[in-house]
């Protein structure tokens, strides 16, 4: 087994609210990220595939195939985007969370990777913090 990652990155805006909660409960959970005036971030994502190498190609996946991919899902449907506005179909009216951005990354990339070569989204919101999801199996295990 070998893996292999690439890298790409957005710019998007986002809101983390509820509109079922106040904006005082708001507050309390999600501090300046709730601001009704948003606020934004340079993501970087990495999208990491777990393979054997095939030996007629010597490779595990075509890079340039993977690059096409993550640039079509998820670049253009969310680089200069409003996540709460403008890609709520995206993000599957999910609150636009780290953990929630990755989670949609991996969904629409599960479309045209299969998921049992697709092992980690990795989602960059800062230098310092980032989240990884690894998909889900029915049982919950990966």
């Amino acid at each position: 087994m070998i893996e292999i990652t690439r890298q790409e990155e957005f710019s998007a805006a986002h809101r983390l609210f509820r509109s079922d909660w106040s904006d005082e409960q708001n507050e309390a959970m999600y501090g300046k990220c709730a601001n009704p005036h948003y606020h934004g971030h340079n993501y970087v994502f990495e999208v990491t595939l777990r393979s054997s190498v095939n030996p007629e190609t010597g490779m595990a996946y075509n890079l340039a195939d993977l690059k096409e991919v993550m640039k079509r899902q998820v670049v253009e449907a969310l680089d200069h985007k409003n996540l709460n506005e403008d890609a709520a179909e995206f993000m599957k009216n999910r609150i636009p969370t780290a953990e929630n951005i990755a989670i949609s990354i991996w969904e629409s990339l599960a479309e045209y990777i299969d998921t049992e070569i697709l092992f980690r989204v990795r989602l960059y919101e800062n230098e310092r913090n980032f989240v990884d999801y690894y998909g889900e199996s029915p049982d919950g295990v990966r």
